[in-house]
């Protein structure tokens, strides 16, 4: 999982700047895997994910 992170994280130079969050969404998922492990980590991402939308305000979201 942390290596489709890095591939993501690499090749995201080439995308716009959409997360409206920080740390940003993959980051996020990658604090999040490694804090609470797999499930939990995956199931808050998921969560975080559906926040992040045109209609949130976004900011300071750090991994709990």
């Amino acid at each position: 999982m942390l290596g489709c992170l890095s591939v993501y994280k690499a090749l995201s130079f080439m995308l716009p700047c959409s997360c409206r969050f920080y740390p940003s969404c993959s980051q996020y998922c990658r604090d999040a895997l490694n804090k609470h492990g797999i499930f939990r980590g995956l199931f808050l991402t998921v969560k975080r994910i559906l926040r992040c939308n045109p209609l949130s305000f976004g900011g300071y979201d750090p991994v709990k």
